[in-house]
């Protein structure tokens, strides 16, 4: 499969992703939470986490696989990994990015890819490669941003525009013309067609990070934040709330 430009924007030293997550404690149990009521039961002999930066959420992953393996283009957050995950020697570190997974078909039993689809535009070549990996009972499991949440939704309405279907650039224009990372907001709905496309049905869904606020982290607790988020999750997924959308997937039958 020809590649598309190398992924490794994260070598840079300016976005060194471990210090992007200090004060971020919520939208970290946030996606745990998410993790642990998807996978609750579950037992994987092969997790890939597609993306996964230092291994922030590989960590996590070992409570539900034997094998655990951080596929991540940059080199950066691969020795970051290296110090992050000594303490956790099944997880396995690898250079690779999404639409060119060094794995053979049907190998992995569950693929992580959390917070990286808004740099793909158009994520319809890593979705295929992803499905291409999967076994046949294997899970996807998917975080992306959510154009189509509360707050863009009450925007439409009072404007009286349509959501739109595909992906939306919400970088400053001074970032586009410096070239910085794409970053980009998806219609779930489009995301699902692009799932399905690559043969890949969603299961469930959770609505995630429904109380990012600077404004509410002063106010309330991070536990008390936590409990009202696991209550959300479930109860606002169909409305896609938040500004994080999950997917359970497999492959369809």
């Amino acid at each position: 499969m020809a590649t598309k430009k190398k992924a490794d924007q994260y070598n840079d030293p300016s976005h060194n992703y471990l210090h992007y997550w200090d004060g971020r404690d919520y939208e970290h149990e946030a996606e745990i939470l998410a993790i642990d009521r998807l996978l609750k039961g579950k037992h994987f002999k092969h997790a890939v986490d597609v993306g996964g930066g230092y291994g922030r959420l590989s960590a996590i992953l070992t409570h539900y696989a034997d094998k655990v393996t951080l596929a991540e283009p940059s080199k950066q957050q691969l020795d970051i990994a290296e110090d992050f995950l000594k303490d956790y020697p099944t997880v396995e570190r690898k250079l690779m990015q999404a639409d060119n997974l060094k794995f053979t078909d049907g190998s992995v039993d569950l693929v992580t890819v959390v917070r990286v689809i808004h740099h793909l535009p158009d994520p319809t070549a890593e979705f295929a490669e992803i499905a291409r990996i999967l076994s046949p009972e294997g899970y996807f499991f998917l975080e992306f941003a959510n154009y189509a949440n509360f707050k863009n939704r009450v925007r439409h309405i009072i404007r009286r525009k349509k959501l739109p279907h595909d992906p939306v650039d919400i970088r400053s224009d001074a970032n586009k013309h410096n070239n910085e990372i794409p970053f980009v907001n998806h219609n779930p709905k489009t995301v699902r067609k692009q799932l399905a496309h690559a043969g890949l049905r969603v299961e469930k869904v959770l609505s995630v990070s429904n109380l990012r606020s600077p404004r509410l982290k002063k106010i309330l607790p991070r536990g008390g934040m936590v409990a009202i988020e696991s209550l959300m999750q479930p109860a606002l997924a169909k409305s896609y709330f938040g500004p994080s959308t999950v997917f359970l997937a497999r492959k369809g039958r």
